[in-house]
């Protein structure tokens, strides 16, 4: 299968995960529903690799860590918006993390060598946030502002977990590993987040539920690493805002959710801006600005 298509599957599976979470959302908490879906994701990964042959350990473990702990962070914030949030409004707000990652990059880039920040990514960020104030408007007004910026931190959060995940790939380290330590994360994250809110008594439904969020997220998040390895980085980061589309569709069929021509707007600007910030991101400059950060 090619990248592109990947990405496509790959965002399918992303949305589909969210109305199981959704689903799941109603038997467990957040962190249930992370670290089920870490224990999950690492006994797939773990049979994966014993099936192939492949070794599970690293010479890094400092980096997975680093990668785990903003990765399930991130999980964590993002699963607690789908659970109170309409789907589309909470996938939109984690896709803020192109937005956060361009400014990461860039601007760090920027301190390091002295240089004023790009007016390209300043108007991209004021473009990005704009959308992120409609997305948010109908969300605040019904007295639900924590919930929106659950959302929009598991964006930012997220950002700074793909650099790790980019750290990692520099360092050698194969898709299937990175997931299974990030799995790994999630089940010690997702407990220790139980332990302080509760657990909650297991349904034949709600075990369906927990069941469909791991696969789909660990087969999902296979092909997404595969993609981004071998494919265009802007090619790929274009294709996944169809998960935006795909959790629309979703939401309104499923949940019978009304989307305001505002918040609509707002995902159309997120989306646009994020792929701008993408191209920035991707740009010469933009790299030997990041490799000069990096030494």
């Amino acid at each position: 299968m090619s990248p592109s298509w990947l990405i496509v599957v790959a965002s399918l599976l992303f949305a589909t995960m969210g109305v199981c979470v959704r689903l799941a959302f109603d038997h467990y908490g957040s962190g249930e529903i992370v670290m089920y879906r870490g224990v999950v994701g690492a006994l797939m990964i773990g049979a994966m690799s014993r099936w192939r042959g492949d070794s599970l350990r690293t010479t890094v473990p400092a980096q997975h860590f680093l990668r785990s702990f903003s990765g399930v962070a991130a999980l964590c914030l993002w699963f607690y918006a789908i659970g109170e949030l309409p789907l589309a409004t909470a996938m939109t707000l984690n896709y803020t993390s192109s937005l956060w990652l361009g400014l990461f990059l860039l601007g760090g880039a920027a301190v390091w060598r002295r240089q004023p920040a790009e007016l390209g990514l300043v108007l991209v960020a004021a473009v990005g946030f704009a959308g992120v104030v409609l997305v948010l408007r109908p969300t605040i007004e019904h007295d639900q502002w924590w919930n929106g910026l659950a959302g929009l931190l598991s964006g930012m959060v997220s950002a700074a977990g793909y650099l790790q995940v980019a750290a990692l790939g520099r360092a050698g380290e194969p898709e299937s590993r990175i997931v299974f330590y990030f799995s790994i994360g999630g089940i010690v994250g997702g407990a220790a987040l139980s332990s302080l809110t509760g657990w909650h008594r297991h349904t034949w439904s709600g075990i369906g539920a927990l069941l469909a969020v791991g696969v789909l997220a660990t087969v999902a998040q296979l092909m997404l690493t595969r993609a981004y390895v071998h494919g265009r980085t802007l090619v790929n980061a274009s294709l996944q805002y169809l998960g935006i589309g795909f959790s629309f569709v979703f939401g309104v069929l499923l949940f019978d959710e009304q989307v305001t021509w505002t918040a609509a707007l707002g995902m159309l600007l997120i989306v646009g801006a994020g792929v701008r910030a993408t191209a920035l991101r991707s740009s010469p400059a933009a790299v030997r600005g990041l490799a000069t950060s990096r030494r």
